[in-house]
């Protein structure tokens, strides 16, 4: 008798294949002197290279002298202030609009001072400031332009909680409700 063929079912070997990582090239730090040969940080050629560079971005840079410091009135400023809350709502930056739209920002001489409810608010808002005095110094030519935070933390609202309370903030708000309780001989 002839022994039934069976197929040979290969065998599946476990492999365990890392994940294929990039090599990413490691940064060279070299330094240039400006004929553009290599230099070394710890030489007195790199020492020279530094000062040179920085020579060239002081030449670029206007002296405070030289940046225009025109005269402005709060009605332009507060004018710049909301256009540039719109500019910041419109590309997605709203709580920044609403920190600038919480208050009214007022003007004394080129100090802008804006009130703020409490400090995370003004040091949110103080991280994100730079794009917005950049903004009104170019808009109103005056670089002497500095914006002041206040943070005034008194509470506006109390919150009226039993029937007692809600009944005297009613009473405030109309003091005609009380001769309406005492007609009808209501209770509280």
């Amino acid at each position: 008798m002839k022994e039934p063929e069976v197929a040979e079912i290969p065998q599946i070997q476990n492999e365990v294949v890392a994940p294929i990582v990039p090599e990413i090239p490691k940064p060279v730090l070299t330094n240039l002197n400006p004929t553009g040969t290599k230099v070394s940080a710890l030489s007195l050629a790199s020492i020279k290279a530094k000062k040179d560079l920085e020579a060239q971005q002081n030449q670029h840079q206007k002296h405070k002298e030289e940046l225009p410091s025109e005269v402005f009135n709060e009605t332009d400023m507060l004018l710049q202030w909301n256009k540039f809350a719109q500019k910041m709502t419109d590309s997605g930056k709203r709580l920044m609009a609403t920190y600038m739209q919480m208050n009214d920002p007022t003007l004394n001489g080129t100090t802008i001072t804006l009130e703020l409810p409490n400090q995370s608010t003004k040091e949110e808002f103080l991280t994100g400031c730079h794009e917005l005095i950049g903004y009104l110094r170019g808009k109103l030519h005056n670089h002497d332009i500095t914006i002041e935070v206040v943070v005034n933390e008194t509470v506006e609202n109390k919150y009226a909680f039993t029937p007692q309370e809600k009944f005297e903030r009613l009473k405030q708000i109309n003091p005609t409700i009380e001769l309406l309780r005492k007609t009808f001989d209501l209770d509280v």
